[in-house]
This record gives C-alpha cells, sequence and structure tokens, in this order.
C-alpha cells in the first residue's frame, strides 16, 4: 500500500500538520491503536475492543502518522467473502478537524478495492462523512454477515442507534483506477 500525499493545512481547531501518512499498522502500532480506541469509548461511537483483539488484528488496521505519532487508526475487516467492514475509524481528538479521518477511510476503500470485496459497510453514530465518501444508508437487516458476526451478541441489538452504511465497490472500483 502507498504512502498518501501530505493533507491540506489543518482546520483552526485542529494540531497543525506536518505530514501526515497513512500506512499499514505494525505490532508496534497496537498499543497506541488501543489507546485512540480506549479514549473514545466514554462518548459512546466505538466498541470496545481488548488489547490482546487488537494486537491480533494488527495487520488489518490502517495508521495516520505524523512523524513518529499514531494520530488515527481504521481497520479492514473481513465478514465474508462479499462483505469487509470499517471498523475502530478514530483520529486523536487533538486532530480533528484536518481531514485525517476521510484519508484514512479514502485508504480502508482502497484497500477493500485491491482486495476485491464487492461490498464495504460500516456501523457509525455519525454517517455524514460516510455519505460524503459514496456510502448509502440501509437498514441493519441489509447487512447480514454483520449481524451474524457482531450484532446478536450486543446488548444493543435490535435497539441500536448506529446507522449502517454500505458502498458498492464494483461500482467504485471503476470509479478509483
Amino acid at each position: 500500500m502507498a504512502t498518501l500525499t501530505p493533507i491540506a493545512p489543518a482546520a483552526p481547531h485542529a494540531a497543525p500538520a506536518r505530514e501526515i501518512a497513512i500506512r499499514p499498522a505494525t505490532a508496534a502500532d497496537a498499543g497506541r491503536v488501543y489507546e485512540l480506541i480506549t479514549e473514545n469509548l466514554v462518548s459512546g461511537h466505538l466498541l470496545a475492543r481488548p488489547l490482546g483483539e487488537v494486537e491480533l488484528h494488527v495487520p488489518r488496521f490502517l495508521v495516520a502518522t505524523d512523524g513518529e505519532d499514531v494520530v488515527g487508526c481504521g481497520e479492514l475487516a473481513r465478514l465474508s467473502p462479499a462483505v469487509a467492514e470499517v471498523r475502530s475509524l478514530v483520529v486523536d481528538a487533538s486532530r480533528r478537524g484536518g481531514g485525517i479521518g476521510r484519508r484514512l477511510l479514502d485508504a480502508l476503500i482502497t484497500e477493500a478495492v485491491s482486495q476485491r470485496f464487492p461490498r464495504l459497510c460500516a456501523f457509525t453514530h455519525q454517517a455524514r462523512p460516510f455519505v460524503r465518501a459514496g456510502f448509502s444508508i440501509v437498514p441493519h437487516p441489509w447487512v447480514p454477515a454483520k449481524i451474524a458476526a457482531d450484532c446478536q451478541t450486543c446488548d444493543l441489538f435490535r435497539r441500536c442507534r448506529q446507522y449502517a452504511v454500505v458502498l458498492d465497490l464494483k461500482r467504485t472500483a471503476g470509479a478509483r483506477r
């Protein structure tokens, strides 16, 4: 996966960026990825992930780095041969508003296309960034692989307030070439 070009200057409320790079996570990044996820549990926008799970799945993560500092992350998880999911997409609170999240999402989409997934999904409290990236809001039952993998064991099953969003990568793949 190629390192992407630097982002535009950060928004006034975000810390100024030197050069943000998006790259695959390494085992050395697992602790920081875990911290980013854990720091965002209080807001209720991410599901808890034990450190051992993050360490096990770190090869599925991409990270955004500013120099040596990991400032964001996102995971591309295979739910089935036909569907991958964007999970644990988060940017450090001090760095939000500078386009890092969108760059991570774009890189995850590109990675899903390269892995030839026909569809990409996410469950999110904030659908707007996904819709801007081309996803559509759909009823939860339209993503049965997600429901089978995670939702049935969730305490909020059938009471979930997240949006299910889906991106048809067959159409996206042609547009991204």
